[in-house]
């Protein structure tokens, strides 16, 4: 096996960025970078801490997926999850973020990289309220860079046409997979016939 441990090895095979893949990068949300994140009701949020890393899915209504403050600054309600907090908890300790922004039927992804910190400020938690609920906390993000990704990515995995979606019956589901991980202490049938309405509950 022949490995890329070096630098020098990795730029002999794949050579320099071209102009139109650095020439897209801004320290601060541009106007244009600021219409696709108006529009991206889902993102992937990526942090790090001790004990690795950890990527998350975030989802929301677009414009409440993160509110924009400023050119350098954006907020993300952390709504209702599994309690989990991975990725708080690596905030707490690192605050280098990543995030990828996905709009449904474009083929491009915008990145941020920054930094960001948690705040419980009440007023703040209140103005991102739904329905009555606040969240618990809100991710601040000091934006560092901002990119597009180009499509080649989405166009392989065809990712928005509704041929290739997987009918989810071919696949375990969540219930019986707790049930497995669980030896059956957690999960099954009543978790997946439960699962609808208990997520209609908690959704904020």
């Amino acid at each position: 096996m022949s490995d890329i441990d070096t630098i020098e090895k990795l730029e002999a095979i794949y050579g320099q960025p071209e102009l139109a893949s650095t020439a897209k990068v801004a320290e601060r949300l541009t106007p244009q970078y600021r219409r696709f994140i108006d529009k991206a009701p889902f993102l992937a949020l990526a942090t790090s801490g001790p004990e690795g890393l950890d990527c998350s899915p975030r989802g929301d209504r677009p414009q409440e997926l993160v509110r924009i403050v400023d050119d350098e600054t954006l907020m993300m309600p952390d709504r209702r999850g599994n309690n989990r907090v991975d990725s708080l908890r690596n905030i707490v300790r690192d605050p280098r973020v990543a995030l990828m922004f996905l709009v449904p039927g474009v083929g491009n992804a915008i990145r941020i990289n920054g930094r960001a910190r948690l705040s419980a400020e009440k007023e703040l938690l209140t103005s991102f309220a739904v329905d009555g609920k606040p969240p618990r906390s809100v991710i601040v993000i000091s934006v560092e860079s901002v990119y597009f990704q180009c499509a080649r990515a989405l166009i392989r995995a065809e990712l928005w046409n509704p041929d290739r979606h997987v009918d989810p019956r071919s696949l375990p589901t969540p219930g019986q997979i707790l049930a497995t991980m669980s030896a059956n202490r957690v999960g099954g049938d009543d978790y997946d016939q439960s699962w609808a309405e208990r997520a209609r509950q908690t959704m904020w």
